[in-house]
């Protein structure tokens, strides 16, 4: 390799015009030294050519320019690389949209021939009414008869029958017009988005289609894909009961599955199915299924105990390899899950196209990008990466709090009778090993003396609460309805030795910090680590405080994402966070029963980027919730463990009886707090008594800014007071008032003032003014008090401030003002913090 550069340096005595020609071994010293250092400052440059004699003989301006060059080089290289791959990506989103714009024009044509067919039908019926005859009648009916399948067995080749049979059906949902398609509201297409996505209209069941891209070969794609229970959250276990050879190289499995049931209201679901493996003729790979029963042709199984028997209509996976590597990939799910078999205020959970998109079809493109990213070299930093012991991790509390949920007889749990009142459900399990995914019972240092598990699990209806907004709240603000002694009791049992039951509550909890361990790309969900400070668990060691720590799985936080299960579930961790550590998860899970989309209406699709709703709270409600506030329902469902000895076990029952009724009550507040029917007309909270409306609070503080400063806060448009709220609201700074208490507390602020406190207009009420600063920001802040008061303005310097969260966030500098009511009186005091953002 060879380098060429120019000296612009004419004072070296060297000529400027004048080239210099680089030796092989001076090139290949050089780009040692460029992969260990590839911007040495004029020191290190020196001390290069000192240890390297073959570079003796070059002035030290040459080297910074070669290095220089060798730089430029790199980043075209590299922003050349970024750009092949978009235009890789661009090309097969391309081929991707013009192949479903082929299937939609397919899908008109279909539909304006039904359309003039039953036209014609319902022409001929009116003719046809004179006529009493039997035969036009039967005539009229015929397009709708469905084909009877011949009989058969469970034959070799009876399967592979089965199995052609489901492969056609499934390839005519997955690129055809066998179900009519809708794309289902807020999935956008595009090169980075996560694919196309389709629910289902008038069809047999719920079903979703889905198509995208995904940085995986073929193989790889199939093998994450069967893998169900390793990205289907809701499935416990697929069994292979039998492999069979296909005549064309493919293969027929025989799978038993069975899927959690999402509360307690309702029971498991199990399919039998065949599972069709095959290469289509044109390289693409197909993996399709479909429920076997003995009304089908194939060979059926007996009702398991506990379960409900489902059906899984052709479903599957169509995986075509992608020009330049990758895959492309079409997705069907299609199921009848039985909603006879739940009450009846569940059933739109069971009928819900959405719910099922969200739930599995989603899901799989999410596992597929997510493992195509960890294993992308370009993609190796630590955050916004899902390493696969951290996602065993999470995959591990989701399925315990599922195990915890369900109370499967076949892992060890046993009713335990009631109380009287039905409200809450206690089971026992005295064999825990299973359930704690441990091969050995009580290993790593969980105590032998507590040898049994409890678990109270109960569910509520929840009616005019974004599932989003109230999960938020109960990660956020612990303290409002959890026990911090249950709490460390907890902790105590999973850590080490035997544990006092607990007794009266000891004092409150001395913070919550959230420690971030990693989340998913599209950050639907978070894994993270809670650490409750200052707390004790026993009235020994009431004095010494410790703190204790909580692994935490977090998902559903954005309240846009419709028919989405919002999840909050966490277990006690030892410190020594061990990969095999026994767990007992807890936490709730609220399920939207209202998915914003009625399916009797194709063309009917929520409207995320509707006008701005906002009102005197800051917060912004979706737009699914908007205009139909009357109808939102979820439901509820809350499980929590714990490990006991035996002989506790009367008492462990009571108190978590007792306990968890205490939690339905706290979020039952807290739900009614956060209502829509508390929402002003304007689509906010209602203030407290005394409060102004947000339009005048936000005319005062601009108008108060400028008084005190001399200059504009917010220029309005021409609609006067709505603006000042809309200006305000969107302004890029964070914006907060605080009240002229003794302790003065937050009342209200901006979307960037809520941002950077991470915090909702229940919570920030809750929030003093001097918490959020550290010493430093204190001490200016006493300080520079008086002149606010007295001057109605300050300027601060920038700092340090911390969120409510406990995160860092710097701000360059800050702006404190008096704001004026009408008759001219302080109202409140206002901070702008200038150009903030997260350490």
């Amino acid at each position: 390799m060879m380098a060429v550069t120019q000296s612009k340096e004419s004072k070296s005595g060297m000529d400027p015009g004048k080239y210099v020609r680089y030796t092989p071994e001076q090139v290949e010293a050089l780009e040692r030294l460029y992969h260990d250092c590839p911007k040495p400052s004029s020191i290190r440059r020196q001390q290069l050519i000192r240890e390297c004699p073959i570079l003796s003989h070059i002035e030290p301006k040459q080297i910074k320019v070669w290095f220089q060059n060798r730089r430029c080089r790199e980043k075209q290289r590299k922003e050349a690389s970024r750009l092949q791959t978009v235009n890789r990506k661009l090309s097969a989103m391309n081929k991707l949209l013009m192949e479903e714009n082929d299937r939609l024009q397919k899908q008109v044509s279909q539909l304006v021939y039904e359309n003039g067919y039953f036209r014609q039908q319902s022409q001929n019926t009116a003719l046809a009414t004179t006529d009493t005859s039997c035969e036009s009648v039967v005539t009229s009916g015929q397009h709708h008869l469905t084909p009877q399948h011949p009989p058969r067995d469970a034959s070799p080749a009876g399967l592979l029958s089965i199995a052609e049979e489901t492969l056609t059906e499934f390839l005519s949902k997955a690129t055809g017009t066998a179900v009519e398609w809708v794309q289902m509201p807020g999935m956008k297409p595009g090169p980075d988005s996560i694919g196309i996505v389709a629910i289902s209209h008038g069809c047999t069941g719920v079903a979703a289609r889905a198509c995208g891209l995904v940085g995986l070969e073929p193989t790889r794609v199939a093998e994450i894909l069967k893998d169900r229970p390793s990205w289907f959250r809701d499935c416990r276990s697929v069994d292979v009961i039998n492999v069979l050879p296909a005549g064309n190289g493919g293969t027929i499995e025989l799978l038993y599955m069975q899927l959690y049931a999402p509360t307690t209201l309702a029971p498991a679901r199990d399919f039998w199915l065949l599972r069709y493996t095959s290469v289509l003729e044109d390289g693409s790979l197909v993996v399709c299924e479909r429920s076997l029963s003995s009304t089908q042709g194939g060979p059926s199984m007996p009702a398991v105990q506990h379960f409900v028997r489902a059906e899984m209509l052709p479903s599957g996976y169509l995986i075509r390899p992608c020009e330049g590597g990758g895959s492309i990939i079409h997705i069907v799910d299609h199921m009848d899950l039985e909603p006879w078999s739940v009450p009846e205020v569940l059933r739109p959970l069971y009928e819900s196209s959405t719910g099922l998109a969200q739930k599995t079809t989603i899901a799989a493109l999410r596992q597929l990008r997510q493992i195509s990213q960890e294993t992308s070299p370009s993609t190796m930093s630590g955050w916004g990466r899902r390493p696969a012991a951290l996602r065993a991790l999470s995959q591990r509390l989701s399925r315990g709090f599922n195990e915890a949920l369900n109370g499967f007889t076949d892992e060890g749990w046993s009713l335990m009778g009631s109380d009287g009142v039905d409200d809450v459900t206690i089971l026992v399990n005295s064999s825990p090993s299973k359930i704690m995914g441990l091969n050995v019972a009580f290993t790593n240092g969980f105590p032998a003396m507590n040898n049994a598990i409890l678990c109270a699990k109960a569910s509520m209806l929840l009616q005019n609460v974004p599932p989003a907004i109230l999960l938020r709240f109960l990660r956020e603000h612990r303290s409002e309805w959890a026990d911090s002694n249950i709490d460390a009791y907890s902790a105590a049992a999973v850590k080490a030795g035997p544990c006092s039951l607990p007794g009266s509550r000891i004092g409150g909890f001395g913070g919550q910090v959230i420690l971030p361990l990693a989340h998913t790309i599209e950050h639907e969900e978070f894994l993270e680590v809670i650490k409750l400070e200052n707390m004790g668990h026993s009235q020994e060691d009431a004095m010494m405080a410790r703190d204790i720590f909580l692994l935490q799985l977090c998902s559903g936080v954005d309240e846009n994402a419709v028919g989405t299960c919002a999840e909050l579930v966490f277990a006690p961790i030892d410190a020594s966070f061990a990969d095999d550590a026994p767990l007992l998860p807890s936490g709730f899970r609220i399920i939207p029963l209202d998915t914003g989309v009625d399916p009797s209406s194709p063309n009917r699709t929520l409207d995320l980027a509707s006008a701005l709703e906002v009102g005197p709270t800051g917060n912004k409600s979706s737009s699914g919730y908007s205009g139909s506030s009357g109808s939102m329902r979820s439901v509820m469902t809350i499980a929590f463990q714990f490990a006991f000895e035996n002989h506790l076990q009367d008492n462990v029952a009571s108190m978590a009886r007792q306990y968890v009724r205490s939690i339905i009550s706290s979020v039952q507040r807290v739900a009614l707090a956060l209502s829509p029917s508390r929402l002003s007309p304007n689509g906010g909270l209602r203030p407290p008594p005394g409060t102004p409306e947000a339009v005048t609070l936000a005319r005062w503080i601009s108008q108060s800014y400028k008084r005190h400063l001399g200059v504009e806060l917010l220029k309005s448009g021409s609609d006067g007071n709505e603006s000042f709220l809309k200006t305000l609201w969107h302004h890029s700074d964070a914006i907060v008032c605080c009240s002229l208490k003794a302790l003065p507390v937050f009342t209200f602020a901006n979307q960037a003032g809520f941002d950077m406190l991470e915090t909702t207009l229940v919570a920030l009420q809750d929030i003093t003014l001097e918490k959020i600063f550290d010493d430093q920001g204190r001490k200016v802040l006493y300080n520079e008090f008086p002149q606010i008061m007295q001057q109605g303005f300050a300027c601060l310097q920038g700092g340090i401030c911390v969120s409510s969260m406990g995160r860092p966030v710097s701000y360059e500098r800050a702006v404190a003002w008096k704001v004026l009511n009408e008759e001219e009186s302080t109202h409140c005091i206002a901070f702008m913090f200038v150009n903030w953002s997260f350490v």
